[in-house]
């Protein structure tokens, strides 16, 4: 559906989960892909391009973002999760640093070639951005921060023709998720409430992304578009 030929996006937390799913269907779109993180489920196909990055590290981010030749799009889909233990400080902002902070770093270093090329961002928010999550507050502090980061670049930086807009993935099937899928009350209370009666795919959330990034949506920024079976309206 989409064609980003002769286009190059850049990919943090795309070598698990969501965010590979999303390096993989731009791959498939056209697009020069390069992804960058620490985990990877395997090896990314060819010729997706991938290094290890540690985006708590500022130094790190410039010398990665500034050797790129051109940037159409960035995607922030690092995260980190540390269920029962964002009660401890260090925890707390150890989260923080990777999931709010960390795409921060990403995107300033990042925007003059977004600049140049007339790029968009899109942020990896959740549906703990809009509720409270009892085991995880750290997550849903970083993950409601990247609804308002969204919202405040989309409006900071319109004037440098930088689109930037998230979505908001419900309960997906990846590793972060894992523990929560193999408890069986605990997801079988998670799927009943989910209009669509399952868990999600990544995939699912890639298709929103790539419309996010595509000139279908040029007249949009500043969006949060939830991708979550229903979960938000139920």
């Amino acid at each position: 559906m989409f064609d980003f030929r002769g286009k190059h996006v850049l990919v943090s937390g795309g070598t698990s989960g969501i965010g590979r799913a999303i390096a993989y269907a731009f791959s498939q779109s056209g697009a020069s892909v390069h992804c960058v993180g620490l985990d990877s489920d395997e090896l990314l196909p060819p010729p997706i391009r991938t290094d290890i990055l540690d985006i708590t590290d500022t130094d790190a981010v410039e010398r990665v973002v500034g050797a790129q030749i051109q940037i159409d799009v960035v995607v922030n889909a690092a995260g980190i999760i540390r269920r029962d233990e964002e009660f401890r400080l260090d925890a707390f902002t150890e989260v923080l640093d990777v999931n709010l902070i960390g795409a921060m770093r990403i995107c300033v270093a990042a925007h003059p070639k977004l600049t140049r090329s007339g790029g968009s961002i899109i942020n990896i928010a959740s549906m703990l951005s809009f509720f409270g999550g009892p085991r995880v507050p750290a997550y849903s502090a970083s993950k409601g921060g990247i609804v308002q980061l969204t919202r405040s670049l989309a409006t900071a930086w319109a004037a440098d023709h930088i689109r930037v807009n998230a979505v908001a993935p419900g309960w997906i099937s990846t590793p972060l998720t894992r523990s929560l899928q193999n408890d069986p009350a605990r997801s079988s209370a998670l799927v009943s409430r989910t209009p669509l009666g399952r868990w999600g795919r990544p995939e699912e959330v890639a298709g929103p992304v790539l419309f996010l990034a595509s000139d279908l949506a040029s007249f949009i920024t500043g969006a949060i578009i939830p991708v979550d079976g229903g979960y938000s309206a139920s």
